[in-house]
């Protein structure tokens, strides 16, 4: 069984993914307070979700030259200082295409955050980077129990949203400052490979070329603080590699899990933006009620990965993954059935359980199977999250104007219905794959 071991490092990786789901988490129960202040409808103000995946278009484009420019840890820490002054603007102004534009601005440096925290974690802990993304995604959940919290009781104290992007722009200073004083230097991109402009190398226990390893015989990817071996290197550049992984192309099972990440991701965003819709209209929840019972779906999320860690060391992540989409299919069963308020937010606990490790397991095959194209991998699985962002949202907001929300939100089954098909045809594809590597079972199962 693979060790995850938490270096500073990985604290630090962990704390900045949490940034990034105080603003993801807190801004789906921002959106129906907003609408109210704009007088707008569901679907116009769905557009903020439409924003939401331009920025993170742009940002997974940005992603891989500013990893060669400035290495992933300056990547990562541009992207906080964009998502800072991005909630900043998306705090005090108030028309609609400021605010679109402002919410653009945050997700494109907010993708550029994600993108390097799945890099720097799989480059660093390699056969365990399942685990290690995991429990990453579990901080960026535990954040996000704490956003809508803030943001009900601020909006019951008469305040209304808008100071809680103040204590956004708090967190990232504190950590800024947290890292500063610690001196943490994550991975970053070998100098060859970023004057090359090659992406650089991962952990691919099922894509590895055969036969390639380190010089002192380190998987491909694995960093010293993670190698089974005694020997350390004084960088992390992988022994060159030649042929399609050489090329930077990626693999027929890259993009099912791709369009996978796609899928659970409009799950997760429409649940996000328009659950206290529900709650308000169906389960008879007030409006700063609801906001704050949108954490019920991040509680869920982060008690799920929490587990889901010591899980993903024990199990494959394709079997786990289709294990997950039937928690939550259950979960929204027993939430969209349910007449009242206490019911429904069981239901989103049960559902944020199963929804904990779409996205922890889905971009860790999809960075496994990449092989040396990381940086390249990292930055188009941005453009998934991009696609289900901008489309499922508009279009249950579009069906809600018609039939209400909660008629509306039977979409996500069917969302969830078409993950498990895409993870059942990911396991098959995992499993044609042709290597020589004897670990590639650990992605499908025997």
């Amino acid at each position: 069984m693979p060790r995850l071991t938490h270096d500073r490092t990985t604290w630090l990786t962990y704390a900045q993914l949490g940034l990034w789901g105080f603003f993801l988490y807190g801004f789906g129960p921002v959106v129906p307070l907003l609408r109210d202040e704009q007088g707008t409808s569901a679907a116009v103000a769905g557009l903020h979700s439409t924003a939401i995946a331009v920025g993170a278009l742009l940002g997974g484009a940005l992603f891989a030259p500013l990893a060669r420019r400035s290495g992933r840890a300056g990547a990562i820490w541009a992207g906080l200082a964009g998502v800072a002054a991005g909630v900043t603007a998306f705090g005090l102004l108030r028309p609609l295409p400021a605010t679109l534009a402002a919410v653009a601005a945050v997700a494109t440096a907010g993708m550029i955050v994600v993108s390097g925290v799945a890099v720097v974690l799989t480059t660093r802990h390699g056969p365990a980077a399942p685990a290690a993304l995991t429990e990453a995604n579990a901080v960026c959940a535990g954040m996000g129990i704490l956003a809508p919290l803030v943001i009900g009781a601020s909006v019951d104290a008469g305040f209304g949203w808008r100071p809680v992007m103040a204590v956004e722009v708090g967190l990232i200073a504190l950590v800024a400052l947290a890292g500063r004083l610690s001196r943490v230097r994550p991975p970053q991109a070998a100098p060859a490979a970023a004057a090359a402009a090659d992406p650089v190398g991962v952990t691919a226990e099922a894509a590895a070329p055969a036969g390639v390893r380190r010089a002192d015989d380190v998987p491909v990817g694995v960093t010293a603080s993670a190698a089974p071996t005694g020997g350390a290197r004084a960088d992390d550049a992988p022994v060159p590699v030649s042929g399609r992984a050489a090329a930077g192309r990626l693999p027929r099972a890259y993009w099912i899990a791709w369009v996978l990440m796609s899928v659970t991701g409009s799950i997760e965003v429409c649940l996000s933006l328009w659950t206290a819709d529900v709650l308000r209209s169906h389960a008879g929840m007030t409006a700063a009620s609801a906001s704050a019972a949108v954490a019920a779906i991040v509680c869920g999320m982060f008690l799920g990965r929490l587990a889901g860690g010591r899980f993903a060391l024990r199990w494959p992540p394709a079997p786990l993954l289709l294990g997950a989409l039937t928690v939550s299919l259950a979960g929204f069963a027993l939430f969209w059935l349910a007449p009242v308020g206490w019911l429904a937010v069981t239901g989103l606990v049960v559902l944020g359980l199963g929804n904990a490790l779409h996205y922890p397991l889905a971009i860790s095959i999809a960075l496994a199977v990449a092989g040396p194209a990381a940086d390249k991998a990292a930055g188009w699985s941005a453009y998934s999250m991009g696609v289900g962002f901008g489309i499922a949202p508009v279009a249950l907001g579009a069906v809600a104007d018609g039939v209400g929300p909660h008629l509306a939100f039977l979409l996500l089954p069917a969302f969830i219905a078409g993950a498990l098909l895409l993870t059942v045809r990911l396991g098959r594809a995992l499993r044609a794959a042709p290597t020589d590597d004897d670990r590639a079972p650990a992605l499908v199962g025997a």
